[in-house]
């Protein structure tokens, strides 16, 4: 490779030269590497990890159900107006 518009290039600027050229995408795709398996990981954990809203929400429910055969459930005001 010999830029003629700049003449002959030692070794160590043509390194440089690519270096500049090439790098910044290189180092692009680690981070982008490194950052897709902390995902995964965290996503791994979070699906292992139990759900405490799930779990309150299951125990609400059976409560509820005990309850909503004695008291239906009715819209707030619905109950206080007079027709």
């Amino acid at each position: 490779m010999l830029p003629l518009h700049l003449g002959a290039l030692h070794p160590m600027e043509q390194a440089l030269t690519v270096l500049l050229a090439f790098g910044p995408f290189l180092v692009l795709g680690v981070v982008i590497v490194l950052r897709r398996r902390a995902e995964e990981r965290e996503g791994e954990e979070a699906d292992a990890a139990p759900d405490p809203v799930a779990d309150s929400m299951t125990t609400s429910d059976a409560t509820s159900d005990a309850t909503s055969d004695a008291a239906p459930e009715v819209a707030p005001g619905v109950a206080d107006r007079d027709d």
